[in-house]
This record gives C-alpha cells, sequence and structure tokens, in this order.
C-alpha cells in the first residue's frame, strides 16, 4: 500500500518475510528480488537479518510449500532410447510454460528462466 505524500509503502511482516525468503533461495540476487517488490536491496538486507533472528516470521502458507517442484518423467513408447543411446534432454514444465534444456545446461541461466516463468504463470 503507498500512502502519504512521499510514496512510502508498508509492508505487513508477512510480506517483509516472505521477500526476505525469496532473496535467500539459491542463485537468487538480492537486489533483483528487491526491485521486483518495490523495495531498496537495503530493506531486503535488514529484513533477512531480522529473518535470521526470528523478528520476521514466514507465514505458514509460505512455510508450507514445497521446497522442490515434483519431477515427472514421460517417455513416449516410440522414443525410448536404445542400450546405446542416452537420454540428453529435460523439460520443466511451470504452470503452461515449457521449458527445454540440454545436458549442457547452464545452472544459473536454468534458475532464472524457471524464475521468470514462475513469476509469469502466478
Amino acid at each position: 500500500m503507498i500512502e502519504g505524500l512521499s510514496g512510502r509503502r508498508r509492508r505487513t511482516k508477512a510480506e517483509r518475510a516472505r521477500i526476505a525468503a525469496e532473496s535467500l533461495v539459491p542463485g537468487a540476487s538480492v537486489t533483483d528480488v528487491a526491485q521486483q517488490h518495490g523495495s531498496t536491496r537495503w530493506q531486503a538486507y535488514d529484513w533477512r537479518k531480522k529473518l535470521r533472528t526470528g523478528q520476521l516470521v514466514v507465514p505458514e502458507s509460505v512455510a508450507a510449500l514445497p521446497k522442490f517442484a515434483e519431477l515427472v518423467v514421460e517417455r513416449p513408447a516410440a522414443a525410448m532410447p536404445t542400450e546405446t543411446e542416452v537420454a540428453t534432454g529435460v523439460e520443466i514444465v511451470v504452470g503452461d510454460v515449457v521449458i527445454g534444456v540440454g545436458a549442457d545446461a547452464d545452472e544459473i541461466l536454468l534458475t532464472r528462466s524457471i524464475r521468470a516463468a514462475r513469476t509469469g504463470t502466478s
């Protein structure tokens, strides 16, 4: 919520904790997360510190979310590899977005792609 002439946002403790937790995800950039939520990196660092010291608590609804996506492996019968073939690709489905990657996929780029897909589907 933006209030008054200053344009300051008043965030609930739950919102601050959620943003702090999001910035703690491996590969996440504190600056990027803060900007996505209209705050500064210094606020995010402060909220992270409060999260670590117990002054902020991640809401139950967020804490209960799975930490990893479910992996479903499907292979059409016609596409079964022979004994000498090795599967070299993976498709990751996030909502209605499909991300196809090869065995040599860059971890940072893949993480950013998944994060972008999750942001776009929520």
